[in-house]
């Protein structure tokens, strides 16, 4: 089967299409942000580098900030690009990662072709916080019933878009990278007892609420004297947080980290905890969870509750603006070692069903099954 992957370039991306590496599948790449070459795809013919008429020209980027009209004129025609791919690359399936970027642009296009198959990944908000905003829910129930098949990384999303118009086949729900591979991580798994690290996501972007859990730790940092507090990834908009707001001194604040080293220190921490408004299944959860570190986490729209049972296997953060929930939750999970003993047992049970070769079977499955549905 031929397959064109049309999706932003992005970690999740390039660890899921690695599933198909040797699936006897034929892979193609539509790199639609015109994000490059991606060298971990060398098996993959991509069309990339196109976005541009005169190149990725000198003062592009200054244009496109202050001038975005003018800048508009030396972009290539996105739908007109894409005609040109399916003409090349002939494909028996389109799959498109993420509604607004990867599967709006092209809806005319998949709407002229119709006998071309069209499978929709939904990762994180693309459904659940944009059905909210009336222009991006408009171009979703327009999109949705031209797609044949759809994977989600969560339940929650998958009953979502049949509610919002999709008609076709559920393929399962996934991590968004597909799954990892445990035994590179497994040497960085340290025993309950030498751990004392709270690690915090450093997330405040227009979802996160990472600045709801520095205060309720601010708050009770007199309870925390045995620990560690760190926050990793720490994003431009937490920053100018900081400016603005006074938190303990005993916070650590790490900026970006290379994906290996968060996941060294999940190992390491006794606790991860990440709060945000609007999610899908965050894959940082999933990391902790193979990592050992006791999770707390928010649940919006009851996605994180598909696999964190509350104080079973960690808690869930019931509203993500409450400091003094979050506060009594941390408090609750620091005092109750036996909890954190039987949620780490649990968990590094757990972790087995997000091992990259369990995921990857299922998932080539659900490519198989539509490879067998293309002839019907």
């Amino acid at each position: 089967m031929k397959v064109l992957i049309v999706s932003m370039r992005s970690i999740h991306t390039i660890r899921w299409v690695s599933q198909l590496r040797d699936s006897g599948h034929e892979v193609f790449y539509f790199d639609i942000l015109n994000g490059g070459y991606i060298k971990a795809w060398d098996w993959v013919e991509q069309h990339t580098n196109w976005r541009y008429k005169f190149g990725n020209f000198k003062g592009r980027v200054f244009l496109k900030k202050h001038f975005p009209k003018i800048h508009k004129l030396f972009e290539n025609n996105a739908e007109k690009e894409f005609e040109i791919v399916l003409d090349k690359f002939k494909p028996d399936v389109v799959h498109s990662f993420v509604m607004y970027s990867c599967c709006v642009p092209i809806l005319k296009n998949m709407q002229k072709h119709k006998y071309i198959k069209w499978i929709y990944s939904a990762w994180g908000n693309d459904l659940y916080f944009y059905q909210t905003v009336p222009k991006y829910k408009n171009d979703i129930v327009k999109t949705l019933p031209r797609i044949n098949y759809m994977f989600a990384d969560c339940n929650r999303d998958l009953n979502l878009a049949k509610v919002l118009g999709f008609e076709g086949e559920t393929l399962g729900s996934f991590p968004g990278g597909g799954g990892y591979n445990l035994s590179d991580y497994n040497p960085y798994i340290k025993a309950l007892n030498h751990r004392n690290i709270i690690l915090i996501k450093g997330y405040e972007q227009r979802f996160g609420k990472c600045s709801v859990v520095l205060n309720a730790v601010s708050k009770i940092i007199k309870n925390l004297t045995d620990y560690k507090v760190v926050v990793f990834g720490a994003d431009l908009e937490l920053k100018q947080y900081l400016t603005k707001h006074t938190i303990s001194d005993k916070i650590q604040i790490l900026d970006y980290m290379p994906h290996k080293k968060v996941l060294e220190l999940m190992g390491k921490s006794i606790i991860y905890i990440g709060n945000s408004v609007s999610d899908g299944m965050p894959n940082t959860l999933l990391e902790a969870i193979i990592m050992g570190a006791f999770p707390i986490q928010s649940n919006p729209g009851g996605a994180t509750a598909e696999i964190i049972k509350h104080q079973e296997n960690g808690l869930l953060i019931g509203d993500a603006e409450n400091t003094d929930l979050i506060q009594e939750l941390i408090l609750q999970a620091i005092n109750s070692k036996k909890m954190i003993e039987n949620a780490f047992n649990h968990n590094q049970k757990l972790k087995h069903n997000l091992d990259f070769k369990v995921i990857q079977k299922q998932v080539l499955q659900a490519y198989n099954q539509v490879e067998n549905e293309l002839t019907k």
